[in-house]
């Protein structure tokens, strides 16, 4: 396959399996985002959340509002420069992030039990190169944002 091709064939199923396995439920995809990097990075600035996420600080501002509001986030200051806004997961918020994950995890596990053995073994010994375009996609990324 050539690699344009290949390109293409990517980006379409990365859309479609993200769409897939991924439930709105309530959460607009960039909520859904924050809530999960705050699960796996732990507080973080405001600006920072900004930043990974593409949107404006004001757009972030006013998500974050909202996610406090509803008793998923924590807004507090840091303690070495109480100016900075942090952001921290409740003890609600990680229940939303376990049950979604839970039921990523469910679609998944359900859709790959439906497959031929020889497709679940195929598909097996992709992930470590599909780890490594991930790997290569977050150092592009860091080097944009520098």
């Amino acid at each position: 396959m050539k690699p344009r091709g290949l390109v293409a064939d990517l980006e379409e199923l990365v859309l479609q399996l993200s769409s897939l396995t991924t439930r709105r439920e309530g959460f607009s995809r960039t909520a859904a985002a924050t809530l999960t990097r705050l699960a796996g990075s732990g507080p973080a600035r405001l600006t920072e959340l900004a930043l990974a996420e593409e949107v404006s600080q004001p757009s972030m501002s006013a998500l974050a509002a909202r996610l406090v509001d509803q008793g998923l986030v924590h807004r507090g200051s840091d303690p070495q420069d109480a100016r900075v806004v942090l952001l921290s997961l409740t003890p609600a918020g990680r229940d939303v992030v376990a049950q979604r994950r839970a039921a990523r995890t469910e679609r998944l596990a359900a859709a790959l039990s439906g497959l031929t053995e020889d497709d679940v073994t195929r598909i097996t010994a992709a992930v470590p190169a599909l780890n490594r375009l991930a790997d290569a996609l977050r150092r592009s990324a860091k080097e944009v944002t520098r």
